[in-house]
């Protein structure tokens, strides 16, 4: 099917791969282009029959329990983002010579000739808040725009959607990242890389490539984190349109071609005239909520885009002033006694976790859940120095105890055997007889949380619930 726009769905023979959020809004707009659409699913639970008689009543077949075997007559597949490389219906297709895309391929392709272009985001932490943040600034700056694609709203929908954009910024995963050759960003940003998902990917290096496929065809700026060389290591590798510019973002003083921090001010020294000697002051510390340092990082990587598609420097401050972070991102809970209670629950891996607690002094920290694989060796190293004391819970906790042992074996451990409801009350209750006035008691688990809890905003409302139930006790 090549490489270009693909006009004549009339009669294609297209297999989804998945039912889900992306596979199911996937079948209905090729289903309504005219395509003849076959879902398949591996499960076959009641969740899926019911997806399936929904899909089937349009017109659409459907085919559970067997997500293994290329339906025949398949011209293209478009999957689901989770499902792995190594899955054998990919096998089968490549053998049969059909492309795989993923949704975010499909939307890229589905777009109109005047279609909005994209600021893209990507990294093992900070896409979200960064992108809603960069979502922030445009809106400030008054240009019609949306915070899209793997932060809750279809990129489908805002490609075919009746809304006209000025610009999407758009938050990219790297499952999507590998499903989506042609997509070409007007710029892009890596945040950060740290080992993730790398049961699915297979390795750190396919990992980080995928990653860096966002810098493909970049027409203004490769946005990289100067703190990580393996970031700017991808925009070196990556062919990019003529005239495209590398641009750095630091927690320090910038150097030309960067934004950076000066005495408290965030400033651009890489969209404006003249960078050797000017800088331009964008916006205080304190218009970053919250102010923590891998947050200002984030803010500073939104700027850094939203400056690449001209955005004035007003509308960076205003922007940040208006965003609010989205829940269980470090968020203050409520001060108990004179010790301040924080809810990441979001911080689900290690290099999370580690940002969150290095923003505090003095930290008594819960942590544990599922690992993932994971090794907190290098964590517990870092934070050794800040910490009062640790409240493990969850079905990995040992490999967070034993890291303890290793690099912090004078800090206090509570080990909580326990998977009930009251565990996270019980831990809470812990981490407040382990605090003195001061101190922040933090839920970082660098870990999942499927092991105890539904997802990680389940835990984060337990863990505030049980913050209540102490200040009222108080």
């Amino acid at each position: 099917m090549g490489s270009g726009q693909v006009t004549d769905w009339q009669g294609k023979s297209v297999t989804v791969a998945g039912l889900g959020v992306s596979g199911i809004p996937a079948a209905k707009v090729l289903h309504g282009l005219g395509a003849k659409v076959t879902v398949v699913n591996d499960g076959d639970d009641a969740r899926a029959r019911a997806q399936a008689a929904e899909l089937e009543a349009l017109g659409i077949a459907v085919r559970l329990g067997d997500g293994a075997t290329l339906p025949e007559g398949t011209e293209l597949i478009v999957t689901a983002p989770g499902w792995k490389p190594d899955k054998p219906l990919f096998a089968a297709a490549r053998d049969a010579g059909v492309e795989i895309w993923g949704d975010v391929e499909l939307a890229w392709r589905l777009r109109g000739p005047d279609a909005a272009p994209w600021l893209a985001v990507t990294g093992t932490n900070g896409k979200t808040t960064t992108v809603q943040m960069l979502a922030s600034i445009l809106k400030a700056a008054g240009l019609r725009t949306a915070a899209v694609g793997n932060i809750g709203v279809s990129l489908l929908d805002a490609v075919l959607g009746e809304e006209q954009y000025d610009v999407l910024a758009v938050e990219l995963s790297s499952y999507q990242l590998h499903w989506a050759p042609s997509l070409r960003a007007h710029s892009a940003a890596v945040l950060n890389l740290a080992p993730d998902h790398l049961d699915w990917h297979g390795s750190m290096e396919a990992y980080a490539a995928d990653k860096g496929r966002i810098y493909e065809g970049n027409r203004v700026a490769c946005v990289y984190n100067v703190a990580e060389k393996a970031t700017e290591d991808l925009v070196r590798e990556a062919d990019v349109e003529e005239g495209c510019r590398a641009i750095g973002f630091t927690l320090g003083t910038p150097g030309p071609s960067q934004l950076g921090v000066v005495e408290g001010i965030l400033v651009d020294r890489a969209f404006v005239e003249n960078r050797q000697q000017n800088a331009q002051e964008l916006a205080e510390v304190s218009d970053v909520n919250p102010p923590a340092p891998h947050n200002i990082a984030n803010a500073l990587a939104a700027a850094a885009l939203a400056r690449a598609f001209g955005v004035p420097p007003q509308a960076v401050r205003d922007g940040l002033r208006a965003f609010t972070p989205d829940a269980h991102r470090i968020a203050h809970v409520a001060d108990v006694d004179e010790v301040a209670y924080v809810d990441d629950s979001k911080a689900t891996n290690t290099h999370a976790a580690e940002a969150s607690l290095a923003a505090y002094e003095s930290i008594v920290w819960i942590a544990g859940g599922l690992a993932k694989g994971a090794v907190f060796d290098e964590l517990v190293a870092k934070s050794a120095e800040r910490l009062r004391g640790v409240v493990l819970i969850g079905a990995d906790r040992g490999l967070i105890r034993e890291a303890l042992a290793r690099h912090a074996p004078e800090v206090p451990v509570v080990d909580l055997d326990r998977t009930d409801t009251g565990a996270m009350l019980a831990a809470v209750q812990e981490a407040r007889r382990l605090a003195v006035a001061g101190d922040t008691v933090l839920l970082a688990p660098a870990c999942a949380s499927m092991d105890m809890f539904a997802n990680y905003n389940q835990r984060g409302d337990a863990f505030a619930e049980a913050v209540r139930e102490l200040g009222a006790g108080a």
